[in-house]
């Protein structure tokens, strides 16, 4: 794709942009558009994004030197070279959606575009929206922290960035329109909507759906008030759709969520609610019953004042909220009744590396899981404990919290375990520039705490080297998780779930959770594999 400037870069996109000063008359072609300068090429329009680490107006002759034709950059040069044209705006990254909305011909505009953001559940209600369009017959595309689809085969996303860049966002945007996709279902996470990425800001959502929203990124956000109200500007965008084809803008909330009436008061368009604690709502929960092949629902839906009954094959009952979630939106999106699509519940496929069970003969349960946030943690503990409370097993964790993040979460995660576990095992999630040790500590005092069990469970004290392990290194850390277990017991790696890596200051490992966990359980042998 190529445009002269002048086709896309309008008054009103400069406008948007916050354009100052331009240095430059020519009309280039432009090719592409690169933050990165090392995939800079001849044509490209380098953006030069200031960062924690480095500042990419250092890199403009770098880009220019590979041929890129354009830079927008926010900080006064005095060296301009010659043939390239200099936009200066106000905030280079914020300029970055607007402008990669113009280039891409504004693909939100061609597509129905629903997104999904919260705590957690992003990704699971993603791809749940996803497969209901595709299995009522529509086309549609997606894009989440685990994977993507742009229209054809679904593929694995090899970033751990849940929300791209505003150039990747527009750019997948486009890809999907045109390849005659119908819908677009976006995990929007608060990075994503914060106005100081504006990575979606250029959106044009016709769907809002919230999972939930807890304690998470106030390394980025600062307070929990600002990371929900970054998390609103989803709602907020609604207000902004300016097409006027079906669906009318809507929303999906969580009655269970606190924030519930925060949410429906950031939007003036219509919302809808679920719930799965029996709260007042469009669809809602009166009874669960949950085994290992999946969950069978109870719900009710209150506009039609009737009940239905749902069968899915998702393993975990927490996904009953994720599932409501994407039955309402999905009802919403294409004007067909919940009640007619809700059999085709039994034929969702769950996401890899969320309550994922490896099965190779061994006498003990093995799942890996994302979860990585407190919230996250008491939504999957507590029915795993009942379940071994009524076998006999024990719960073996394996969890570690990630560097240069949420540092307030971590004794939380520790104290969490370790009112359900007996076993906690504490390795590396992604340490990035702290120091491994440094944090599984700071989570080892949440797991010492003096602190109750569960009123039907006896007090357990974590003591290191008995029931208590810090051992960073991961694959090392899951082979010890592993040589504890025994018949009945279950081993449940969490936190890295679906991510392919582990982030250090000097290196990032590749690392896949699954395989290293059946690699793991051959070399005890167990290599008898049932998936």
């Amino acid at each position: 794709m190529e445009h002269h400037l002048s086709e896309f870069f309008t008054d009103e996109i400069a406008r948007q942009a916050g354009l100052g000063a331009r240095r430059g008359e020519a009309d280039p072609l432009v090719t592409g558009l690169e933050y990165d300068s090392r995939k800079a090429g001849p044509g490209s329009l380098f953006f030069a994004l200031p960062g924690l680490h480095t500042d990419g107006h250092r890199y403009i002759a770098a880009a220019a030197a590979k041929g890129a034709a354009v830079v927008v950059h926010e900080a006064a040069i005095d060296d301009h070279l010659p043939g390239v044209v200099y936009l200066q705006v106000k905030n280079s990254r914020f300029a970055m959606s607007p402008v990669s909305a113009a280039f891409y011909g504004f693909p939100s505009r061609r597509l129905i575009v629903a997104g999904v953001t919260g705590t957690e559940g992003k990704s699971t209600t993603v791809y749940l929206i996803y497969q209901l369009l595709r299995l009522l017959g529509k086309k549609a595309g997606f894009f989440s922290t685990v994977q993507y689809c742009l229209g054809g085969e679904v593929q694995w996303n090899p970033e751990h960035q849940t929300t791209p860049e505003a150039t990747a966002v527009q750019r997948l945007l486009r890809e999907m329109a045109d390849k005659g996709c119908e819908y677009a279902v976006v995990e929007a996470s608060s990075h994503g909507l914060s106005e100081r990425t504006n990575r979606l800001g250029d959106v044009e959502f016709r769907a809002a759906v919230c999972t939930n929203v807890t304690h998470e990124h106030l390394e980025f956000h600062g307070t929990w008030e600002q990371y929900r109200d970054d998390k609103a500007n989803l709602f907020r965008a609604l207000d902004r759709c300016a097409s006027s084809k079906d669906p009318a803008p809507f929303g999906i909330i969580n009655a269970d969520d606190k924030s519930a009436d925060y949410f429906a008061g950031a939007t003036q368009q219509r919302t809808l609610r679920f719930s799965v604690k029996g709260k007042d709502a469009d669809l809602s929960l009166r009874a669960l019953e949950s085994d290992s092949l999946g969950n069978w629902y109870d719900a009710f839906i209150a506009p039609e004042n009737n009940s239905i009954d749902i069968r899915d094959r998702l393993p975990g009952a927490f996904n009953a909220g994720n599932l409501f979630a994407a039955l309402l939106a999905v009802q919403e999106l294409t004007g067909i009744p919940l009640r007619k699509f809700a059999p085709l519940a039994s034929r969702l496929q769950p996401v890899r590396g969320r309550m994922t069970s490896i099965v190779q003969g061994q006498p003990f349960e093995l799942v890996v899981d994302y979860a990585h946030t407190p919230s996250s943690f008491r939504a999957i503990f507590p029915p795993l404990r009942e379940r071994l409370n009524r076998s006999g097993g024990r719960l073996i964790s394996l969890f570690g919290s990630a560097g240069e993040r949420d540092i307030q979460k971590r004794a939380g995660q520790g104290r969490i375990a370790s009112e359900y576990s007996d076993i906690i095992v504490l390795a590396d999630e992604d340490p990035r520039g702290e120091r491994p040790m440094d944090i599984l500590e700071e989570i080892a005092k949440g797991c010492e705490a003096d602190q109750g069990r569960e009123a039907d469970r006896p007090a357990s004290a974590f003591r290191r080297e008995e029931n208590l392990f810090l051992i960073p290194d991961r694959p090392a850390a899951i082979r010890k998780a592993l040589s504890l277990a025994g018949p009945g017991d279950m081993v449940l790696l969490l936190g890295k779930g679906h991510e392919n890596s582990i982030i250090y200051a000097d290196r990032t490992m590749p690392y896949d959770e699954i395989s290293e966990a059946e690699k793991a359980l051959s070399e005890l042998g167990y290599g008898y594999k049932d998936k």
